[in-house]
């Protein structure tokens, strides 16, 4: 079966996202009509999970902020336990098109997991001084370890198929950076095949990305930190899985 036949499950992982939250849900909605959409409230203070809820989601509550590795890890449990194969993120800022998720998911026939890349010659968005030469490093490095190009490797954007959902139920991180380059190396160390899609990103519906160059320098440790983590990792292996 064709992965565009499968069932898809959209997780949205969100921290007080009050403002746009039930915007993303709808849209997810009218770009993916048979889609089942997860909203994984991350310990938020605000009304997101109510808003999700009723714009159509299924919310699933953390008790605490586990950061979003922690959310994705609970909506790809949730996949495993409701038998779905396909699962796509996306964040609950209204950054991401909906409209792109169905050719994300028909990516996934010559891929295990399909990332949508912002700095692939789409659209203008951009990131400047240390944090964009950070990215570039990373995404140089991890094209090697996953032995093809990649322009963007911490991009909250992209749909995983069956065999990324049975790795990443029982072994996605949860620790900072987590969900984007940590479980790249996993994938690609697992022998998962990584592939990306050239997106272009929206403006946020609600509140304001910070920038600070202090932050950014503190972004390019973490995430040194995060890609050393992971190499130093035990191999995980499909066939170990339950």
């Amino acid at each position: 079966m064709r992965p565009v036949d499968l069932p898809v499950l959209v997780v949205i992982p969100a921290l007080n996202e009050e403002d746009s939250v039930a915007d993303v849900v709808r849209d997810v909605h009218l770009a993916i009509p048979n889609a089942r959409v997860v909203v994984v409230d991350d310990g938020s203070s605000d009304r997101t999970a109510a808003r999700a809820e009723a714009a159509g989601a299924v919310v699933l509550s953390l008790p605490y902020n586990l950061g979003v590795g922690g959310a994705m890890r609970a909506g790809y449990r949730f996949a495993r336990s409701n038998g779905f194969e396909i699962v796509v993120q996306v964040d609950a800022d209204g950054q991401h098109d909906p409209a792109v998720i169905r050719d994300l998911v028909a990516g996934l026939d010559r891929a295990d997991l399909m990332i949508g890349a912002r700095f692939a010659g789409v659209g203008e968005y951009g990131v400047r001084g240390p944090r964009r030469w950070a990215m570039r490093a990373l995404a140089g490095v991890m094209s090697q370890v996953a032995r093809t190009p990649l322009t963007d490797v911490t991009s909250g954007f992209k749909a995983a198929g069956p065999r990324a959902v049975r790795l990443f139920a029982d072994t996605f991180p949860a620790e900072y950076l987590g969900d984007t380059i940590e479980a790249l190396v996993i994938a690609a160390r697992a022998g998962l095949v990584i592939r990306q899609l050239p997106v272009e990103m929206r403006a946020r519906q609600a509140g304001a990305p910070s920038h600070h160059p202090f932050k950014a320098a503190v972004y390019l440790t973490r995430a040194c930190a995060a890609f050393g983590l992971a190499m130093m990792r035990p191999r995980a292996r499909l066939e170990d899985l339950s």
